[in-house]
């Protein structure tokens, strides 16, 4: 099996447990199990208080149950604005996640070339990260929340216990974190180019120095010479040299 195959498997494996994170993240803002707590120690009159981000509800043993807004959002505590906030980013970085990936996918074959698509899958695989980092962030500190003031011997209100929504969170960012985690290893493999370390420069030694003058190639417009100087270009051959002076010669019948 070629790796192109394998990775594009893997990116399909990564994009269901990515997709189905979301989903289970999703499930959780509208549903008002996120604390749960039992008042009465008689079985026909005990009654049930569960809320969520947005709302507070009661229900008793014959089935009626009610449910009310919280009344001023100025109101409120920070941090419930703050998991507000997070579990609203965590579910719209998940859709955009989700875009990129169908986008970037080696199967899908919308992209552009293959490195132009890892990059694309790349960016899917970090917005996918957000989103689960987001959404473990607000189920975490919720589950927190209530478990410092279950365990708290002075807190004299209501207490609460962790409900089934936290729970569903925790699965569904965990399935984002591990999903995008292999994705983002795969494509940035392959999208973002890996520098090489530089080789450190050698200095240049006289040896080195003369060796590149002394062989070097032979000129081009000459055709007889083929093969390279067997000197350097300041010195001359013994064969070009200057003709010598020669002393004059004279015959007798010069001076007649």
């Amino acid at each position: 099996m070629k790796y192109r195959t394998v990775v594009m498997y893997m990116e399909i494996g990564c994009f269901v447990s990515c997709l189905c994170g979301w989903i289970l993240v999703c499930s959780t803002l509208p549903t008002e199990y996120w604390t749960f707590s039992e008042v009465g120690s008689v079985v026909l009159t005990t009654s049930n208080y569960y809320s969520n981000l947005w709302r507070d509800c009661i229900s008793d043993t014959t089935g009626v149950s009610d449910c009310k807004d919280y009344p001023s959002m100025l109101a409120l505590p920070a941090f419930l604005h703050a998991c507000r906030a997070l579990a609203v980013c965590s579910v719209i970085t998940g859709f955009f996640g989700g875009v990129l990936t169908l986008v970037g996918m080696k199967c899908t074959k919308i992209g552009g070339s293959e490195v132009a698509n890892a990059r694309v899958t790349f960016a899917a695989g970090i917005t996918y990260l957000v989103s689960g980092f987001c959404g473990m962030i607000t189920y975490s500190w919720w589950a927190n929340k209530l478990v410092t003031e279950f365990l708290d011997p002075t807190f004299r209100a209501q207490k609460f216990e962790i409900g089934a929504a936290i729970f569903v969170g925790w699965g569904g960012s965990t399935l984002l974190i591990s999903g995008a985690t292999v994705m983002t290893y795969f494509s940035g493999k392959e999208g973002l180019p890996s520098r090489s370390p530089k080789r450190p420069h050698r200095p240049a030694t006289y040896a080195t120095a003369r060796t590149r003058q002394t062989y070097m190639l032979p000129n081009t417009s000459s055709r007889g010479n083929k093969g390279p100087p067997l000197y350097y270009e300041g010195r001359k051959s013994r064969g070009t040299r200057a003709p010598t002076k020669t002393s004059a010669t004279f015959n007798r019948d010069s001076f007649v």
